[in-house]
């Protein structure tokens, strides 16, 4: 009878004797790459190279949900940049079903800003508690103009055509398509109170949307003892939480949101009126983190606003970073003239290789339990996985975003290329829509000339990010799973602890690395 194999005993694998891992043949510690480094060379993120380690877990293993500060919790390690070709309201929905956030930019006047970020939070919500109402004396040519603005199709009736008054019917979808009149008043098609299935005040949201599965239909209002409505219940919500189960959500179940503001003075009235709409978490933008202006506004929004999370920057340094957090920031943006349209440290002499702002800034903000969120220089998931990798809990990400179906802009057509515009927020045009507050401190205009510190171009049609997010999630933990990490956490402890191991690499190695070789290629995404 022949002998049965015994299996291979993967729990005690062989360990490598010292002298090889000191040899540098396994790759070398984050500390000696970036630390004990004679040389005095910062590095970039195609500088570097992860060494692969033991795999011994499966792909839909591999946890990458991280803090984008002290206190908010992502399901994916993704943020959207605050620039005016990037993040309006329709990318930040976008990114936060998808389990990240987006920062609006502040190019807008401060109640834009704020109507924004109120989209956001209204777009996805357990309950709706501020609903757009009509009274009976509204006409079809009103719900026919809240339609095209806002896109709603069911909207509850009320006496007065405001929140908090007594619901008297409701008008969806339906109701309107035969009235061909738009003068017609809304009390003359609406479906009447006492055909209305309705919840009461207090009811749970799990029990709401039973209800309103019985009920098949789109809307179920939320009353109080007086009829007077209170909330609503989407059943396209329900549709959105069953398709989006990773979406990034608060508390009350919307959306998280973030908002950038400035340093000037009138930039803590805009930041009132963010937190008044709902904001999550507000982004001081500023081109170089390290000011009074931006210690003194960070300080001021902590004192008043506590439970408002606030993210400072942008810093490249430990200095930079522990004025921040002495000032009281939740979270650090590390980057500083590295972005594709960034042209800061051209311009200025200013500014740092981004692999080594990451690692350094990264390793000192840890001591606070402060996190690094990566900022700009990002063109690839391998990009994504080396920010992660040397520290950082999340990327924020501008020209990767800028080309996708929910960025602000139109696509056009240039030689035969799918093309949306990008630009920078230190170029001439980003800053004469109002860009200048992260670059010019002088109130006197005679005094404050506009040096720009970016350029304006195009990027490539990528899409919606439907599918352009879970192609990044996934690309980011193939390089996990093969740099033999877990998780975010597991992959951050490895780091400091020396396990997780670098090189750097040649100009000829990056050459290698890509694609070469060839007369011609299609380099497709997914």
């Amino acid at each position: 009878m022949q002998d049965i194999p015994t299996p291979f005993n993967v729990e005690s694998l062989w360990e490598l004797d010292q002298e090889t891992l000191d040899s540098g043949a396994q790759g070398f510690t984050a500390t000696q790459v970036f630390i004990k480094n004679p040389a005095c060379v910062a590095y970039t993120y195609d500088d570097v190279i992860v060494m692969p380690n033991h795999i011994y877990f499966g792909l839909n293993e591999i946890d990458i949900s991280t803090n984008l500060t002290r206190n908010i919790k992502l399901n994916v390690p993704f943020v959207s940049s605050p620039m005016d070709t990037v993040t309006e309201s329709k990318m930040a929905i976008a990114m936060a079903l998808q389990g990240g956030i987006g920062i609006i930019h502040s190019n807008f006047t401060a109640d834009v800003q704020a109507a924004e970020v109120r989209k956001v939070k209204k777009f996805k919500n357990g309950f709706i508690t501020d609903p757009v109402c009509l009274s009976p004396e509204h006409t079809v040519k009103d719900v026919i103009h809240i339609k095209q603005t806002l896109g709603y199709s069911g909207i509850p009736i009320t006496e007065d055509g405001k929140m908090g008054s007594r619901l008297v019917g409701i008008i969806s979808n339906r109701d309107t398509s035969f009235v061909e009149d738009i003068t017609v008043k809304v009390r003359d098609f609406m479906t009447q109170r006492d055909q209305l299935s309705i919840a009461r005040e207090g009811v749970k949201l799990h029990e709401a949307n039973e209800m309103l599965k019985a009920s098949k239909k789109g809307k179920l209002p939320v009353v109080n003892e007086n009829d007077e409505l209170v909330a609503l219940i989407a059943r396209t919500d329900l549709q959105k939480n069953r398709d989006f189960p990773m979406a990034s959500k608060d508390v009350n179940k919307q959306l998280l949101v973030g908002a950038a503001i400035g340093t000037r003075p009138e930039d803590r009235d805009r930041a009132a009126a963010l937190i008044d709409a709902g904001v999550d978490v507000i982004v001081v933008d500023s081109s170089q983190g390290d000011s009074r202006y931006q210690l003194e506004i960070v300080h001021f929004l902590k004192q008043k606003y506590p439970r408002i999370d606030i993210i400072g920057g942008n810093v490249v340094t430990p200095l930079q970073a522990l004025h921040l957090i002495q000032a009281g920031v939740d979270g650090l943006r590390v980057g500083m003239g590295i972005g594709s349209i960034c042209t800061t440290q051209e311009v200025c002499a200013v500014g740092r290789a981004q692999a080594s702002a990451v690692f350094h800034v990264s390793n000192f903000a840890r001591k606070h339990g402060v996190p690094v969120l990566a900022d700009g220089g990002i063109k690839s998931t391998g990009h994504i996985t080396k920010a992660l990798s040397l520290g950082a809990s999340c990327v924020m990400m501008g020209s990767m975003l800028a080309g996708t179906d929910e960025a602000p802009g139109e696509y056009f057509y240039q030689d035969g290329v799918r093309l949306k515009r990008y630009r920078g927020m230190g170029s001439v045009e980003a800053m004469k829509k109002g860009s200048e507050k992260r670059y010019v401190w002088e109130a006197n205009a005679n005094t404050a000339v506009k040096v720009a510190q970016g350029v304006s171009g195009t990027v490539l049609d990528k899409g919606t990010l439907r599918t352009y997010i879970p192609y990044l999630v996934q690309g980011v933990r193939h390089g996990f799973q093969d740099a033999g990490v877990r998780s975010l956490t597991d992959s951050h402890e490895q780091l400091y602890s020396g396990k997780v191991r670098f090189e750097i690499r040649s100009p000829a190695a990056q050459k290698e690395g890509g694609v070469h070789g060839l007369h011609s290629y299609e380099k497709r995404l997914y």
